[in-house]
């Protein structure tokens, strides 16, 4: 199964390379979010180079390069700002968040969503196709794990399972072992059901977040 590729959102970078973390910006223009360093935007296609970009993330000590120009809606063109550990500092109606450099995925995904999407999504999720156990009340059977996030994954299952229970789930990740953890029944996407992990040893949520990473890096 692959990712379908989102329609490309044009976002203009002022941060050197460094500022993010390895494969940062790969993945997330795999996921339909475009980081086009600020000296490469003439060198875009006609359609592209003279588009306003919907989003700028701007390292702090570049801040005086950002043009203040507006969207067609006359909103100021959010920025997200790749700083140090203390934060930012001022008042600025273009900032919308802040990342420590270098940024990585996570933190990056998690801001770009906020700005950009109207449901935004805290967390990258890949599809797969992981055979499941799964136990509740004393009760083992088989499902099978259709896509998964660090908090949580989207189970078919040959049982119902009632919405807002507690379960436990366990399968196999591939180059990291198994996987046990708790979680609830989210939600219903008929016919499967969306579980949210909970009590996640930190552990296993690294192991989660790894194959996620290296599954959309390859992609």
């Amino acid at each position: 199964m692959q990712i379908r590729p989102s329609p490309r959102r044009l976002v203009v970078s002022y941060a050197h390379p460094e500022a993010y973390a390895p494969l940062a910006r790969a993945i997330l223009a795999k996921m339909g979010f475009w980081i086009v360093p600020i000296e490469e935007v003439p060198e875009l296609p006609p359609s592209w180079a003279t588009r306003r970009p919907e989003l700028r993330i701007v390292d702090e000590r570049r801040l005086g390069e950002v043009p203040e120009d507006m969207e067609e809606d006359g909103e100021p063109i959010p920025m997200i700002v790749l700083t140090g550990r203390q934060g930012i500092t001022g008042v600025d109606p273009r900032i919308i968040g802040a990342a420590k450099r270098p940024a990585g995925l996570h933190d990056l995904y998690r801001l770009v969503q906020e700005a950009l999407e109207e449901t935004p999504r805290a967390t990258p999720r890949v599809p797969t196709h992981l055979p499941a156990r799964c136990r509740r009340n004393g009760h083992e059977w088989r499902g099978s794990v259709l896509s998964l996030s660090e908090n949580g994954c989207l189970l078919r299952s040959p049982e119902p399972v009632p919405l807002g229970t507690q379960v436990e789930i366990e399968f196999l990740l591939p180059r990291a072992g198994t996987i046990v953890t708790q979680a609830e029944v989210a939600y219903q996407l008929v016919p499967d059901f969306g579980l949210v992990f909970h009590s996640t040893p930190a552990a296993s949520r690294e192991s989660i977040l790894a194959f996620v990473q290296s599954t959309l890096a390859h992609t």
